[in-house]
């Protein structure tokens, strides 16, 4: 007669159910490491974010200037003014100080706005001539950061628009610009690091600039940036 072997079903399916338990109180840890936030650094941040010609807004219809700013004439035939979006990936978040007031005059190539980061600034020079209507008191350093491109500085009444913005550079040029100054800023920034052992801290592996290249700088950089970029015949 044939030899039964009899198994407790129960002890099997007891066995397979704390294997899937052990399995899955394994996977849970797991897994939520896999899910949970990661916590970029902001020099990490920085690195991520390359500055190149396909990140840079150059909005249709603004008139951009040599000096990093631009100017759009309203329907009420007063011009708009604010910075550029290349210079505030420069440089980062900024704080402002306005040297002009309402109804105050103003000439082409005279400071208007100081732009200042832990001590170190910049100044920024009026692409235009006129007569202050308003300045944007409510601007704020996060307001820059978001929107820099749609985010005036001040409102001025021009006297010579037409003369004062003909080498003013729109669309495609404004762009052909923007892509060799890159070029520039890149062998500038890179001239400066190298003289105090920080060029990893500006330049991908690629070569590309990396977020916000200009704040780890010091002020030399910064004063020799004004001098070379900020100049309206520069």
């Amino acid at each position: 007669m044939e030899q039964f072997v009899y198994s407790d079903i129960f002890d099997t399916k007891g066995i397979e159910y704390i294997i899937v338990i052990i399995f899955f109180m394994l996977i849970i840890p797991f897994w939520r490491m896999l899910n949970k936030p990661v916590k970029v650094s902001e020099s990490m941040r920085e690195v991520l974010h390359a500055i190149n010609l396909q990140s840079l807004r150059i909005p249709q219809g603004l008139l951009f200037n040599r000096n990093h700013t631009w100017t759009h004439m309203e329907r009420s035939g007063v011009a708009s003014v604010g910075m550029d979006d290349l210079l505030l990936h420069l440089t980062g978040g900024v704080e402002l100080s306005y040297m002009k007031a309402q109804q105050e005059k103003v000439k082409r190539g005279e400071p208007i706005v100081r732009i200042s980061q832990k001590g170190k600034e910049l100044v920024i020079a009026s692409p235009i001539s006129g007569e202050i209507d308003m300045v944007n008191q409510s601007l704020k350093q996060q307001t820059i950061d978001d929107d820099p491109v749609n985010t005036w500085l001040y409102r001025i009444r021009p006297e010579k628009w037409q003369e004062e913005t003909a080498d003013a550079l729109m669309a495609v040029r404004a762009r052909e610009w923007a892509g060799k100054e890159l070029d520039r800023i890149r062998d500038f920034l890179a001239e400066m690091a190298s003289e105090t052992s920080g060029s990893e801290v500006i330049l991908q592996a690629g070569g590309e600039l990396t977020g916000h290249p200009l704040r780890e700088m010091d002020q030399h950089a910064w004063s020799g940036f004004q001098d070379k970029f900020l100049d309206l015949n520069a």
